[in-house]
């Protein structure tokens, strides 16, 4: 009897079914199906499959299919492959075992521990900032919408890249540079006005992983960092975790109070100044040039270190951008951090440092401890979308629709919120500062807003004696939801009042 007419045959001829244009590739769907028909007992155990040439003559595939069909199969542990002999069915032992338990509480055995059997140090510094939300709408901190996300156009891009025959050469190179950080020094030149080389840079997963890594390599215990007064809670978190001392300068319109930074120096050693000048978290307002030249003049009279985080450098609506602080800067004291990829989704996003390159060295040995791997498919496909201009293409795109985002809201704080909310348009950013004229509990006003469906996390809420404001984040609300969350916001605040 001939092989076609074997039963195995018979039975794939039989069962076998697939679709060329779909997201799982032929072999993957044949493969699928045929682990299917073993654990059903379709196919027995010790059967022998027919020949490649065979399989693909009968299900009408490339022979290179069949073998990739093959390989699968044994590599999930399915068949053995015999070299001149055939491949023969097998059938897979669990990998896993229930382990019996060696003394009494049987019935404890499937639950996992609640805590360590062993003490650990926990950290007072280090606290949990996202809170459970299930509200239909929630106000951020100034993030960006991923609706806006090129999702289609990144399939095609992100494919591309991982088919690029040189990845895995690439991989296993280990260069002082990557050709990501080629084409990012080339980009932060063209529109920030630097003038670094890749040796100046390090692209780690986030602004806070830069900080983090900084940070490290910076600060010793009892350090004095100085902060706005507000100021970024991740990064204080980030300094206290260190075990530095936080100081807050006090800020207004045009920034850091720098001679109030100033005194400081004539009183104590000053170690870092962490600002983020071209908008200030959380206000938004712009540094001054006077206060940046004196800043800077401080910077290398003291000896101490400028870190300059410029989260939202490519929100920029009016105007031009003030180039940043590191531009000016002829002394090496200022670490720049920045973002990368904002328009797009998260796990496209990357952090940056700009440094001397002594700093730049240091800072990637911590980073082969966190994060040897990296993402090479990311940084393959961020270089092209950075020499083809796709990145500048985005940002520009997106420009225009939160620029019509924010003149909505500022219409809809006119009507709902006029003598009660005082604002200052930003230039910029995708978040405003919302100011009440009278004071009243942010605390209760988060609770009836959450009561009517409306989020507003306990991290945007700035209250003391002297403020009661809210850093509302617009960018992620389209026209329609900016409507309902104004029209929820002043129904909470009329609430509370009565």
């Amino acid at each position: 009897m001939k092989d076609v007419d074997s039963p195995v045959v018979l039975v794939l001829k039989n069962i076998i079914q697939y679709q060329k244009n779909t997201e799982n590739a032929v072999y993957i769907q044949i493969s699928q199906q045929i682990i299917n028909a073993i654990q059903r007992g379709i196919i027995d155990k010790g059967a022998v499959l027919p020949g490649t040439r065979i399989l693909s003559q009968s299900l009408k595939i490339h022979r290179n299919t069949a073998v990739a069909v093959y390989e699968e199969l044994a590599s999930q542990g399915w068949v053995e492959i015999i070299p001149n002999k055939g491949t023969y069915v097998l059938f897979p032992k669990p990998k896993t075992a229930n382990i019996k338990a060696i003394h009494g509480n049987i019935d404890l055995v499937n639950e996992y521990a609640k805590t360590t059997g062993f003490t650990f140090q926990t950290s007072f510094h280090l606290a949990p900032i996202d809170e459970p939300n299930t509200a239909s709408l929630s106000i951020n901190d100034g993030q960006p919408d991923l609706r806006l996300h090129p999702v289609h156009q990144f399939s095609k891009w992100y494919s591309a890249s991982m088919k690029k025959k040189n990845l895995i050469a690439k991989w296993n190179k280990t260069n002082s540079y990557s050709n990501f950080e080629v084409q990012l020094a080339n980009y932060l030149n063209a529109t920030r006005g630097f003038k670094i080389n890749p040796n100046n840079i390090m692209n780690t997963r986030s602004t806070e992983m830069s900080l983090y890594i900084i940070s490290q390599l910076l600060l010793k215990r009892d350090d004095i960092v100085l902060v706005g007064d507000l100021s970024n809670y991740a990064a204080n978190m980030i300094f206290q975790q260190v075990g530095s001392k936080i100081k807050t300068i006090k800020s207004d319109e045009f920034g850091l109070n720098v001679e109030q930074i100033e005194k400081f120096c004539k009183k104590e050693k000053i170690r870092c100044v962490y600002v983020s000048p071209n908008r200030d978290y959380p206000t938004t307002y712009a540094l001054s040039p006077k206060r940046r030249l004196h800043l800077l003049k401080l910077a290398k009279q003291y000896k101490f270190a400028i870190i300059e985080d410029d989260f939202d450098y490519d929100f920029q609506f009016e105007g031009t951008s003030k180039l940043p602080l590191a531009c000016s800067d002829t002394n090496g004291q200022v670490i720049y951090l920045g973002k990368l990829g904002q328009s797009l989704f998260p796990s496209f996003q990357t952090g940056f440092v700009v440094a001397p390159e002594n700093l730049i060295v240091e800072a990637k040995n911590y980073l082969q401890i966190l994060d040897k791997q990296g993402d090479l498919i990311q940084e393959q496909m961020l270089s092209e979308l950075i020499y083809e201009g796709e990145i500048h293409r985005l940002i520009k795109k997106n420009i225009l629709i939160y620029q019509k985002r924010l003149d909505y809201l500022c219409h809809l704080l006119d009507q709902y919120f006029k003598g009660i909310i005082t604002y200052r348009k930003p230039n910029g950013g995708l978040a405003i500062w919302l100011e009440f004229a009278h004071k009243i509990s942010l605390i209760k006003l988060a609770k009836e807003a959450a009561n009517l469906n409306l989020h507003l996390p306990q991290k945007i809420l700035y209250q003391n004696k002297n403020i009661c404001a809210i850093r509302f984040g617009y960018g992620q609300l389209n026209e329609n939801d900016l409507e309902i969350a104004l029209q929820k916001l002043k129904e909470a605040y009329t609430k509370i009042l009565q």
